[in-house]
């Protein structure tokens, strides 16, 4: 026993999460002592095993109870609740497991495991909106793992305390004790786990004050450290740490490849977070001006309970749905969603600032000053409370807007000429470019017509540099050229016209990405347009007439995990749809039974904390158990069919049947409005539903350049 407990901690200390499992398993008939099983819970999720490691967690703790071992089995507990609150946010089994070791450790408060304890309350505390006791809790955690030796408790604590600092406005101070733990982290006294989650708590802190300076420091630090160290679910959110920064700095694309592959990290069953990548996914494509895209992202993220907006009301405001985007930006201003998570703290300031930008550019759009000016002026105390740049600049464009609808062109060129030199300072070119076409509106309103031109050619070379093509071509259109520069070209609707070529023939066609551009060639008119996802779809099937593609392996094309011509489909697919089925394959279990148990295990350590607060006469713990108990009802939903029965994920081909036609038919659409003739032609040309194929007849077959 102490030979195999030897080997499997040199394999769990040097990471190899594989190998020290596969040598547990091999003993499991001797593997259950509180060593192994503690050493079982560490490679379980470092190999990214979440219920395997609460499960060997629990385990534990029931095994030291049965011996009468209160510190141990305390100890066990606090860990099971700590496991529970970073990966699932389901606060009400985490309270549960923090009052068995409150209570274990009734006649011991002073001891070690109380430190502990303290860390995991602090952050149950902080991420329920109670910052009172978060800072009460985060004091004694520090003063206890001081006492007793504790580095993670007291780092914790520290953390804890530094982003309470930071809400109640305090935020020099608590940036610089948040960049002191940061330094500390990189230094390697503390443990992987608890450093991998303390320096992404860094860099949420800094996303939420926008200061993305800092937050791309940290993040770039965050990624040399887990070369060697990360794991669990650590990658995956450094990943959408990631696309937060490139979705700032461009390009776009890089930041969109970052985002889906942090939603294949995160995708495990039962957490919250995974809400997050999608919203993140939905934001960058509404920066691409992909609408569909980013309407997909914004929609699944709100299935797994995280708030989709400002991005989904913006997306109605571009589709030119303004009352509907009003509405849904005031709901969710009025009535904030609710979701513990260590990513993104309770509803504050600095998440009511995205919501009070958009709710002005709405306003503007409709127009009704009046509302954009009260949202106006609350976002400007919110600038003027935390300090940072990046809110200074959103305060003036949100100004500038107010002041232009409300004819004071004046007052709206001083303020977005401020937002355009911060934001350029800062180097976000996306934003540079949006306050421009402030400044060009607020020029034509002042009668200079050639100045406001300068401006919207300067906004569409930002849009093109950044990646932003959907808004690069609308404003391609507006202004009437074929690129930005060329003064005397009429593109139309994003198109970039061209002399018929060669290849324009009724019996050839080119349809060939370059770049983020494609270029189309049919029937003697040949034009560049901005890639569309339909337009992926549409290339695959061009490759291979004739030939029925399953609509998972197209979404798999989109992706770029399966390549152009490859007849292999490999996974994975869409955020939102099921991964790892073949087509004509037996559908496979959406979750296993070890998963559908843990599933159950917690909706009833939820009932427990819903009658323990009934009975206590609590309704605000109350509220929050109906809420995790919703949430596991619908997760447990979505794996099981009618009458019980274990639901396979072939009946998730139906979501991307539904989706990929749609797509389809808007590629179509938009094609149209630069060649009739290949639109016609596709209509004729297409099938569409569970396959999809390009099926021309012998008339109009067409040799495709792709």
């Amino acid at each position: 026993m102490a030979e195999l407990e030897h080997r499997v901690r040199g394999a769990v200390d040097a990471g190899h999460w594989d190998e020290a499992l596969s040598m547990l398993d091999s003993s499991r008939t001797v593997a259950s002592t509180p060593e192994l099983l503690e050493l079982r819970a560490a490679a379980s999720y470092g190999a990214g095993d979440f219920e395997g490691s609460v499960a060997a967690w629990e385990e534990l703790h029931a095994l030291l109870s049965g011996r009468g071992d209160r510190t141990g089995a305390a100890r066990a507990a606090a860990m099971v609740a700590m496991f529970l609150m970073i990966d699932t946010g389901l606060m009400s089994p985490v309270r549960g497991w923090l009052r068995r070791a409150e209570t274990l450790l009734g006649e011991d408060p002073e001891g070690g495991v109380n430190a502990v304890v303290a860390a995991v309350r602090t952050y149950e505390r902080f991420m329920c909106g109670d910052f009172d006791a978060a800072r009460e809790h985060s004091a004694r955690a520090v003063e206890l793992g001081t006492r007793h030796g504790d580095p993670a408790a007291v780092v914790i604590g520290r953390t804890a305390a530094a982003r309470v600092m930071i809400l109640d406005g305090a935020v020099d101070d608590g940036v610089s004790r948040l960049e002191d733990i940061g330094a500390l982290l990189m230094s390697g006294e503390v443990d992987p786990l608890t450093s991998g989650m303390m320096l992404c708590e860094v860099v949420c802190a800094a996303q939420g004050l926008a200061r993305h300076d800092m937050a791309a420091e940290w993040t770039d630090a965050m990624q040399r450290w887990g070369r060697g160290a990360a794991f669990g679910g650590l990658r995956g959110r450094c990943r959408v740490h990631a696309a937060e920064i490139l979705r700032v700095s461009g390009p776009c694309s890089d930041a969109e490849d970052e985002a889906l592959g942090a939603c294949d990290d995160l995708r495990p069953w039962m957490r919250r977070e995974f809400g997050w990548p999608l919203a993140e996914l939905g934001n960058i494509r509404l920066r691409k001006g992909d609408l569909l895209g980013a309407e997909e992202a914004f929609t699944a993220a709100h299935e797994h309970v995280w708030c989709p907006h400002p991005g989904l009301a913006l997306v109605r405001l571009a589709e030119g749905r303004t009352t509907e985007a009003a509405g849904l930006i005031d709901r969710a201003i009025q009535h904030p969603l609710f979701v513990p998570s260590k990513e993104r703290p309770p509803f504050n300031d600095l998440t009511l600032a995205p919501l009070l930008e958009a709710r002005v550019e709405i306003a503007a759009a409709m127009p009704d000053p009046v509302v954009a000016r009260e949202a106006a002026r609350a976002l400007a105390g919110i600038a003027q409370r935390f300090a940072t740049p990046w809110l200074e600049a959103s305060a003036a464009l949100a100004a500038a807007r107010a002041a232009l609808v409300s004819g004071e062109a004046d007052e709206a060129l001083v303020a977005a000429r401020e937002a355009v030199g911060t934001w350029a300072h800062i180097g976000a070119p996306y934003e540079v470019a949006r306050a421009r076409l402030v400044v060009a509106d607020a020029l034509e309103q002042l009668g200079d017509a050639s100045g406001a031109r300068s401006e919207r050619e300067a906004a569409l070379a930002g849009f093109e540099s950044y990646g932003a093509q959907g808004w690069a071509d609308s404003l391609r259109a507006e202004l009437g050229v074929a690129h930005h520069g060329d003064l005397g070209g009429g593109g139309q609707d994003g198109a970039e016209a061209h002399e018929p070529g060669p290849s324009g023939g009724a019996g050839e066609g080119c349809f060939r990405l370059e770049g983020g551009s494609r270029t189309v060639s049919f029937a003697g008119r040949s034009c560049v347009l901005r890639d569309l996802k339909g337009y992926r779809y549409l290339a695959r099937m061009l490759t291979e007439p004739g030939r029925e593609f399953h609509v998972l392996d197209l979404v798999a094309v989109e992706q770029g995990t399966l390549p152009t011509g490859s007849s292999e489909f490999v996974g994975p697919v869409e955020p939102g749809i099921a991964e790892g089925l073949r087509p004509g394959a037996p559908g496979l279990e959406v979750i296993d039974d070890r998963a559908r148990k843990a599933y159950r295990n917690r909706l009833r350590e939820v009932e427990q904390e819903l009658a323990d607060a009934l009975e206590c006469n609590d309704p605000a713990r109350a509220e929050l158990a109906e809420r995790d108990r919703d949430y596991l009802v619908a997760e447990l939903a979505r794996a099981v069919g009618l009458g019980g029965r274990k639901r396979s994920l072939g009946s998730d081909a139906e979501r991307a049947r539904s989706a990929v036609t749609r797509t389809l038919r808007y590629a179509v659409s938009q094609l149209g409005r630069s060649n009739p003739d290949l639109a016609s032609h596709l209509d004729n040309a297409l099938r569409t539903g569970t396959y999809c194929s390009y099926r021309p007849d012998r008339t109009s077959a067409v040799s495709w350049s792709v």
